[in-house]
């Protein structure tokens, strides 16, 4: 079982490596936005922007509020441990002075001597020459112990000091995300302003952009059927309607890898290196016209520009396209398992490839208009959806 002091290192260490992967979120978030700004950007681009750098720094501030109060109590415990170990130590020394005294009254080589001549007996002269080993030994173990309790005591002293300053930059930085949390609602009432006043045209973009978002669906689950009837036709299974396959036919090896894929399922790397979360899988509200529902067939995420996607695990493309009206994507194939890469550009693999985990398969694409790199990444077992935010490890 781990120790309280054991217990609460490991959270802060926990607690701290989550504060860092924030601040980088909200650090990437602002360099996109000013390397953004000379981009017309829609005002619905914007505001959808600015909630996730709020919600990211909310976030951040209520981390590093934790942060704060587990140092409250390790400090405490350190200090309730300092006045244990001073009321220990000066036990000890006075114990210590004590023997010192006594040891000194009788330190004469001749009342030594004496002590033992006078025992009746050999037996009893034994006895006391052992008495005498012991009190040496006893009296080194008690100088010993004030020497190890006072080293101790220093570590205790300088481990408290730096405490209290870990504490104040915490509270330091939380002031100043406070101020910035404040600058940014502001942008954001303002935008959401500029919003209201043309619900309508808005609300008829964002329709737009989902039927345009369920048109690029049909194409790609359209596309892992007829993978699934080309690999099946291969196998020798027979299928009934040309197309309508919806189960892979599985090999001994494509068998393994699919168990693998599926043992792997929490722990998969990102399909990019660095990046964030815009959309979420799922039937979700707008993040800006939240009377408005939207779904989204995988999960988009934003990364910076020149940005490589790769695999998140061993396997074979099986499909490179352009969409119709749309930008490029790559499908790989794990076992029963696709995973898509939708909006890439300079792709490096082709069809039939065998690739690697993290294998770099393109670049994710730059919109000239907005700026920003986006690409949609979805997973799929046979033809059914999943979810990849369980499937990616902290996605």
């Amino acid at each position: 079982m781990c120790t309280p002091s054991f217990a609460q290192s490991k959270k802060q260490q926990q607690l701290e490596e989550e504060r860092q992967r924030l601040r980088e979120e909200i650090q990437q978030m602002i360099e996109l936005r000013e390397n953004n700004k000379l981009k017309e950007r829609s005002v619905l681009d914007e505001v959808e922007t600015i909630n996730s750098q709020i919600n990211t720094r909310q976030n951040l501030i209520k981390i590093t509020n934790q942060q704060a109060n587990l140092l409250t109590r390790e400090i405490n415990v350190n200090f309730k441990k300092m006045e244990a170990y001073r009321t220990e130590l000066k036990a000890l020394k006075e114990d210590y002075a004590k023997m010192v005294i006594k040891s000194y009254k009788s330190k004469s080589h001749q009342s030594r001597i004496m002590f033992l001549l006078s025992s009746s007996d050999f037996a009893q002269a034994y006895k006391r020459l052992q008495y005498m080993k012991q009190y040496n030994e006893h009296r080194k173990d008690q100088a010993d112990r004030i020497e190890s309790d006072t080293q101790e005591l220093q570590r205790l002293n300088a481990n408290l000091s730096n405490q209290k300053e870990d504490k104040q930059r915490l509270i330091a930085e939380n002031r100043d995300a406070q101020e910035k949390l404040k600058e940014e609602k502001k942008e954001q009432q303002v935008l959401m302003a500029s919003i209201r006043k043309k619900r309508g045209t808005y609300t008829k973009q964002i329709k737009k952009k989902q039927e345009q978002a369920s048109a690029i669906d049909k194409a790609i689950e359209k596309l892992i059927r007829e993978a699934i009837a080309r690999a099946n036709k291969k196998a020798g299974k027979k299928v009934t309607k040309k197309g309508s396959a919806t189960t892979f036919a599985l090999t001994a090896e494509a068998k393994i890898l699919a168990d693998n894929f599926t043992s792997n399922k929490g722990k998969l790397p990102w399909p990019v290196g660095t990046g964030r979360v815009t959309k979420k899988f799922g039937r979700q509200p707008h993040p800006t016209l939240p009377n408005i529902q939207i779904n989204s067939s995988g999960v988009e995420i934003e990364t910076r520009k020149g940005e490589k996607a790769r695999a998140i695990f061993e396997g074979e493309v099986i499909a490179i396209q352009k969409l119709r009206g749309a930008s490029r994507l790559v499908q790989i194939r794990h076992g029963n398992y696709i995973t898509t890469y939708y909006n890439i550009e300079n792709i490096s693999v082709k069809e039939g490839q065998k690739v690697a985990t993290k294998q770099s398969i393109g670049q994710v694409r730059v919109n000239p208009t907005t700026g920003r790199a986006i690409m949609k990444f979805l997973i799929y077992q046979n033809a059914k959806r999943l979810n990849p935010q369980t499937w990616v490890y902290k996605m």
